[in-house]
């Protein structure tokens, strides 16, 4: 009761444990019931469990091309994680470079939060802050299905 979980693709907090079902309230406050053979057949994630202190580890994802140095990378998107209030400041977030691909390299930034439940609103505001730190320093988010650099800068201007 209560942990933040997620099963048979159904992710929400755990707010009824029946003999023959559990009610999980998404974060879209819509109550799915899980008969207990499907918990049975299916892996369950346990995002709270396991929690200490440090809270549940989330990660996000951003591709950048090799323009742009990696150490100013990793600096903007620490600084990105450090303005998001859901964001545990101790342990530090931190970035991995997972992949060097054709085009661009793919970092990894993870971090804790304390309040897993709102993770798609944490996700979105760290989103924002990326945005914002990368259009400010003129340097491209890169897709993973880039294929050519354009002619003309393809950033937004901050404060539009």
């Amino acid at each position: 009761m209560g942990d933040f979980v997620q099963i048979n693709g159904v992710k929400g907090v755990v707010t009824e444990i029946g003999g023959l079902a559990t009610k999980i309230q998404t974060q879209n406050k819509i109550e799915t019931t899980i008969p207990n053979s499907v918990i049975i057949s299916n892996s369950i994630e346990n995002f709270t469990r396991l929690n200490d202190a440090t809270g549940t580890l989330i990660s996000t994802t951003v591709t950048i091309g090799y323009d742009a140095p990696w150490r100013q990378v990793h600096a903007m998107l620490l600084s990105a994680a450090n303005a998001v209030e859901q964001i545990e400041k101790a342990p530090q977030p931190f970035v991995y470079q997972r992949a060097l691909s054709d085009f661009y390299v793919e970092y990894q930034l993870f971090f804790h939060t304390l309040h897993p439940a709102v993770q798609v609103k944490t996700l979105s505001d760290l989103h924002q802050k990326i945005q914002d730190e990368f259009n400010a320093a003129g340097i491209q988010i890169m897709s993973p299905h880039f294929m050519s650099q354009p002619s003309e800068p393809v950033i937004a201007q901050v404060g539009l």
